[in-house]
């Protein structure tokens, strides 16, 4: 067993939720293309505001999907607006 797969059991069980649930590599995925293509410390944030929206009941693969197209379309350090965020 991986650190990250301990750590993931002992969070989960800290926070009464169920380790099943959690799919490590999604959360993983969106914050490597945040940090990459946003800026690093936007990535743990992304993925709590990830984590706030599937607790009120969206689909965490949509909203994963839906932050990582918000990232990957994030303009670069040019100083350009960003793209205009659309209520989901």
């Amino acid at each position: 067993m991986s650190t990250l797969q301990r750590w993931t059991e002992a969070a989960c069980a800290e926070l009464g939720l169920d380790p099943a649930t959690v799919d490590e590599r999604l959360i993983l995925d969106l914050t490597r293309v945040v940090a990459h293509q946003v800026d690093r410390p936007a990535a743990p944030l992304t993925a709590f505001l990830a984590g706030l929206a599937a607790g009120r009941g969206e689909p965490l693969a949509a909203v994963v999907a839906s932050l990582t197209q918000l990232a990957e379309a994030w303009p670069g350090p040019s100083g350009d607006q960003p793209p205009a965020a659309t209520a989901g």
